[in-house]
């Protein structure tokens, strides 16, 4: 996979993750949650990892930030940054980076805030420990970024604690704290997961909003391909601690290859579909002693023979987008989408070239 990656666009990569493998000690055995995964992070771009729960993308996370639990193990792997190994770098090190250049927002608001002490002590806090401020300009800088996530009336909020905060607003001020140290990369991990559909989309647009504004590039971590539709440059889709597709957004919107991905993007709820949704049959495998060959080939009605034998490869689409299915090869029988996310991809094409006619 490192070097479809290097085909890619000459952009400057800021983040640099190769064939990173993790596993965590257990009782039952090693559960080996990230299975050598590749990815570039870009100049001000955003990348979406999609997948359900377990599929490796908060680990992923973790490791990048350097907080994984004290049972992991990196078995292999570099996570290249200015210069520095992450899998390797220590503690006092990693202080200089965690917060200061790579900022983190937790995905349930309420437990990342201190619930005994006041949001701008804990906005100030961080400003403090890592800043040459004093409390007065702390406590400037504290509003200012209220502010800026838009929190209205400042100047009193900041003395509330966080039960005097709606679940939006508590997550606009887990906003304002990983970015009080002007970070160049922030690690979204799902974010909107705790939050109903309109807050949702508020602080899409805040995080969209402040991306622009400060030149950000964003890792976002999801289960719901829904959420990453109007906000992500390129998706990796992760199942069972493997890259199993990426592309263009478009490109994973559009054209997805891997039955996983048909079943994400089927599994959607929208106004429009007929019939009903698609359902991700059986469980994920377990990852104490992973499937031999393609982990998804047990859910995956498309699967062939082969699928439980070997594992596939990246099969190219384009430049820009890969998939590791047997589907791909050119002796695999020819398969069709399934018809609900047929419907949906031909309804968006036709709204697309309906509005590609009328800007002419």
């Amino acid at each position: 996979m490192e070097e479809i990656i290097k085909k890619e666009s000459p952009k400057e990569v800021i983040l640099s993750v190769r064939d990173l493998r993790i596993s965590f000690r257990s009782y039952a055995g090693k559960v080996q949650a990230v299975r050598g995964i590749t990815f570039d992070l870009k100049k001000g771009e955003t990348i979406a990892i999609v997948g359900e729960s377990g599929s490796g993308k908060s680990v992923t996370a973790k490791s990048i930030m350097g907080i994984l639990a004290k049972n992991a193990i990196t078995e292999d792997g570099v996570i290249s940054y200015q210069g520095y190994d992450l899998t390797k770098i220590n503690e006092e090190v990693f202080h200089e980076i965690r917060g200061k250049k790579i900022g983190l927002i937790f995905q349930d608001p309420m437990s990342a805030l201190n619930p005994i002490m006041t949001i701008g002590k804990q906005i100030t806090e961080v400003l403090l420990l890592n800043q040459n401020m004093t409390k007065e300009q702390a406590k400037t800088k504290a509003l200012s970024l209220m502010e800026e996530v838009g929190i209205p009336d400042a100047n009193r909020r900041f003395h509330q604690y966080p039960f005097q905060f709606s679940g939006g607003m508590r997550q606009r001020i887990v906003i304002a704290i990983a970015l009080a140290n002007d970070p160049e990369i922030l690690i979204c991990d799902e974010p909107t997961t705790a939050l109903d559909v309109t807050v949702q989309a508020k602080i899409l647009d805040l995080i969209k909003q402040l991306k622009k504004e400060k030149n950000l590039s964003i890792i976002f971590i999801t289960h719901d391909l829904g959420v990453v539709a109007n906000i992500a440059d390129r998706v990796y889709v992760m199942y069972a601690g493997k890259i199993v597709e990426y592309g263009l957004c478009t490109e994973i919107f559009l054209d997805p290859r891997h039955p996983y991905t048909w079943a994400l993007l089927a599994s959607m709820p929208d106004m429009e579909t007929q019939g009903k949704l698609m359902a991700i049959t059986g469980t994920p495998p377990n990852m104490v002693n992973p499937p031999k060959g393609d982990a998804f080939a047990a859910r995956n009605a498309y699967a062939m023979k082969i699928d439980f034998i070997e594992e596939p490869p990246y099969f190219p689409i384009s430049d820009t987008h890969y998939a590791a299915t047997w589907l791909m090869d050119e002796r695999a029988p020819k398969t069709e989408l399934p018809p609900i996310l047929s419907q949906r991809i031909n309804r968006m094409l036709a709204e697309e070239a309906e509005y590609l006619e009328r800007i002419k």
